[in-house]
Parts: C-alpha cells; structure tokens; sequence
C-alpha cells in the first residue's frame, strides 16, 4: 500500500474511534486505514471496525510487541504515566510508504490524506500551533539551557495527535538509540501534564529529521485545530477559523474529555451517530449559525485568545 491513515485504539475508546472513522469516511470512503492496538486484546474492536469502516489490523503485531519490551528495557516501567502510547511509533515500519497517524479523539472535515501530498518536499510533517505555546508540555528549560536544541529548531515543537511521515525515515535501531538518549535526560521533557510520548516523540524528531514542515505555516497561514479553542464559527457541521478566514481540517480535543458540556460536543455527537438509526441521539439538522456566527464574531475581536492554543 502506497499511503494510508494509522489510528491506535482500544475497546475503551470505542465511541471516539466511531466518531473519528465516521469523519474519515464521509470525505474519504476509500482510503486505507489501519489500527494499532493499543493493548493485547484488539479483536472485538478489528472485527467491529473491519466490517464498517474497512480497518484492519496491522500486520506485525510482533514488531509492537518488539517495540513495547525494548522501551521498558530503556526506560523501566515507571517512567511513563501511559506508555502504550509509544505503540504509534509502529507506523514507521508499517505497510504505508506514506502515512499519516490520528488519534482517536479527533473529527476531520476534509479528505484529509491531501495532506500527505507535501512529503513530496518534506519528510515528517505535522499541523498544530503547539508552538505558540512555547516548550512547555513539551521540555524543560534545560534543552535552552544546555543547547540541546537552537531557539529556531524548539519554534518547530509539536502535538503528537497529528502527524505525518514516510516509511524509512526512522530505522529501529535509529528509534532505540534516541530512547536511550531521552532516558539518560529525563530533566529535559516537560511531564507536568502527564503527558507520555509528546516530549519524547518532539526529541525524536527535533534530533533526527531536518526536513519538516508544520502545516500551519501553508501560505495565508493554516487553521487551528485545538477544541480548546473558543473562537472557531460553526458552519453546518463543520467549523471555520475567523482568525485566518479558513475552515478547520480537522478538530482535535486533546486533554478534553469528550462528553456533553465539551468544547464543540454538537460537531463531536453529529459525527458520532452519522448513518445511525435517528434515535434521538443524532441531531436531526445542523443549528441555525447565522446569529451565533455574528455574535461569535463580537466575542473573536474582543477576546485574548488571539490564536488557537496548544
């Protein structure tokens, strides 16, 4: 397979992957989508997400396992509040010579595999203002201090929910050598937020791949994508950013719970039930924006959040 999409998921975050997969689908039927498990028993999820959506399971369940037993041999068992999270770096040696991994709690918008077409000019990309936010959630003031990174290289720092490479451009044994790394510095990597593979996924590739572009940076600037972003203006069921005069291509609710109350929760339950039996649980209609986009509007200008926060 030339290029295709990476999820990770477990039967606990059942409902986000539908959600995810049901965006997917509606503006891409055909792309190939494989999952990660992100533990030992994937099969109820495969068999649901296979016969739906068209997913199926990556193939070297070996490789994860390999993976798995030689970050714990680096970094004992302690080291991370969630380390099945670092199974996602399994899309490096997986079936997709071009890949773009998403994580489950995300909705997108657009067929959104175009973006892969820029690795036809970079080797790892990503699409997040992360970096207005400075390092934190990411490193310490210690890379500045001692010169691990250059204040060029920490303005390229990133959220690990989104993100896209080609097969090749990490070897194992490359991956295993920048773990040890990381290990002898744990005062470099900012944990404060329990965050697990973000810091060392930003090592990786900070150390290890030159040619890398945020696409925020696109010409005209990108949207934000964060659900902790108030001021994007829902149209229909999708979302446009005012701040760039775009819409969103995708909607990311990282460190939100996703539950009604939440950033965005009508565009996150719409794409939840899409294709579903009206139950009472599906709206029925997109809301009347025209008002709410002016009133949003008022709020926009008056408002600090100027930009769409990590």
């Amino acid at each position: 397979m030339t290029q295709g999409i990476y999820i990770m998921a477990n039967d606990q975050v059942m409902d986000d992957t539908i959600a995810c997969l049901n965006s997917i689908r509606e503006h891409d039927p055909a792309i190939p989508i494989v999952l990660i498990p992100y533990d030992d028993n994937p099969m109820a999820l495969v068999d649901r997400l296979q016969q739906h959506y068209g997913v199926v399971l990556y193939p070297d369940l070996a490789l994860i396992e390999r993976l798995s037993a030689h970050l714990q041999t680096i970094f004992g068992k302690e080291f991370f509040a969630r380390p099945n999270q670092f199974r996602k770096q399994a899309c490096w040696f997986g079936p997709f010579e071009r890949f773009l991994y998403i994580d489950t709690d995300t909705v997108v918008f657009s067929p959104i595999a175009k973006v892969l077409d820029y690795l036809d000019h970079y080797d790892f990309l990503c699409y997040d203002y992360q970096h207005q936010g400075g390092i934190r959630n990411v490193f310490t003031h210690r890379v500045v201090e001692q010169g691990i990174f250059r204040e060029a290289e920490l303005k390229d720092v990133f959220n690990c929910g989104f993100w896209a490479s080609k097969r090749g451009v990490m070897g194992e044994q490359d991956l295993y050598q920048l773990l040890q790394e990381c290990a002898a510095h744990p005062e470099y990597f900012d944990f404060s937020e329990k965050t697990s593979d973000q810091p060392i996924m930003n090592y990786i590739i900070l150390k290890r791949v030159t040619h890398r572009f945020n696409l925020v940076r696109q010409s005209g600037r990108g949207p934000g994508n964060w659900a902790g972003s108030p001021h994007f203006v829902q149209d229909g069921w999708r979302l446009v950013d005012p701040n760039v005069n775009k819409p969103l291509d995708y909607l990311h609710w990282a460190g939100f719970p996703i539950q009604p109350g939440c950033p965005y929760w009508e565009i996150w339950n719409y794409y939840r039930h899409l294709h579903e039996p009206e139950d009472g649980s599906q709206p029925k209609s997109a809301p009347n924006t025209k008002a709410p986009f002016f009133r949003s509007m008022r709020r926009h200008l008056k408002t600090v959040w100027s930009r769409d926060r990590p």
